[in-house]
């Protein structure tokens, strides 16, 4: 249904998204779901024609010319960041597809019950857990652990958000992971497979092969399926950047769509810039003396 206020737009029911997400399927069409950090972003993304918006603290800082990883640093209150792009700059401007809050689930200054019910009284249709500390590893994963801010506050933050009819959709980097998101209720899981690479600040060497993406991404499709087979399974990441790499990982796996930040809102900007801007400067003047 409508938002009963302005008959359109969010905030809409888990259900409701989850149904706009199978009518997708249905006409045999990748889900496509993407990242925005500022308004701009988003309503062309929208006419793009995406399924779904999410907002990230991490392109609040794409979007400024840094790494996406700098979302995961002390660079700022993610929380904060991700509910000021939507208050401010997102939801004023989409008009009707969701938009899915980017929700730091280990943050232990807030009552996490809290934070997510004015997620969903701000108008967002759901969450995503990023920052995400599944991306963390080695012994700095395990020092996160063992002093209370690991991945398991991720995923009682989903479980509450389901609780709430709020749409989740949730990033896990191992099957482990997506076992224990599809138990806490998740709707859809996103195999994240590392940083993006390309563009001007994409990773280069820190990444995986193609090959090594899809047998991941398959991996954890193939654990959290056998949970729940009703899960919406997406790719990104890594080698997974343009939409040729999409079409080998669709091609590839059981993946069903395809969520893209760097991808879609980064190189997007880098690339028309700076071909509209060379356009520019290829302008000459007119020869004044030719007329003498």
């Amino acid at each position: 249904m409508p938002n009963p206020w302005t008959n359109k737009g969010n905030p809409y029911t888990k259900q409701e998204v989850r149904d706009r997400l199978q009518a997708t399927l249905d006409q045999g069409k990748a889900i496509i779901a993407a990242g925005a950090g500022t308004g701009i972003s988003a309503k062309f993304i929208e006419k793009g024609g995406a399924d779904l918006i999410i907002i990230y603290n991490s392109g609040r800082f794409r979007m400024a010319g840094h790494g996406s990883t700098a979302g995961l640093m002390a660079y700022g209150d993610a929380n904060a960041e991700s509910m000021s792009i939507g208050e401010f700059e997102v939801l004023p401007v989409v008009e009707e597809i969701p938009v899915i809050c980017g929700v730091h689930g280990s943050d232990p200054r807030r009552r996490m019950w809290h934070h997510l019910l004015k997620v969903k009284e701000m108008g967002f249709s759901g969450v995503n857990n990023f920052p995400t500390h599944s991306i963390v590893d080695g012994q700095f994963r395990q020092v996160l652990e063992e002093t209370g801010m690991g991945f398991d506050k991720e995923v009682e933050m989903i479980r509450i958000a389901s609780k709430m009819d709020l749409f989740t959709i949730v990033y896990v980097a191992k099957p482990e992971e997506a076992i224990k998101m599809a138990e806490a209720g998740a709707d859809a899981i996103i195999a994240h497979v590392g940083t993006t690479v390309g563009g001007s600040i994409g990773v280069t060497g820190a990444s995986c092969t193609m090959d090594d993406a899809m047998e991941r991404t398959q991996k954890i499709i193939e654990a959290a399926r056998e949970i729940n087979p009703d899960i919406f399974f997406l790719t990104h990441g890594g080698p997974v950047n343009t939409p040729e790499d999409v079409r080998i990982v669709l091609d590839g796996t059981d993946a069903q769509g395809f969520v893209g930040a760097s991808s879609l809102e980064r190189m997007g900007v880098e690339k028309s810039l700076t071909d509209l801007t060379r356009q520019f400067k290829s302008l000459t003047l007119k020869n004044k003396n030719q007329d003498q």
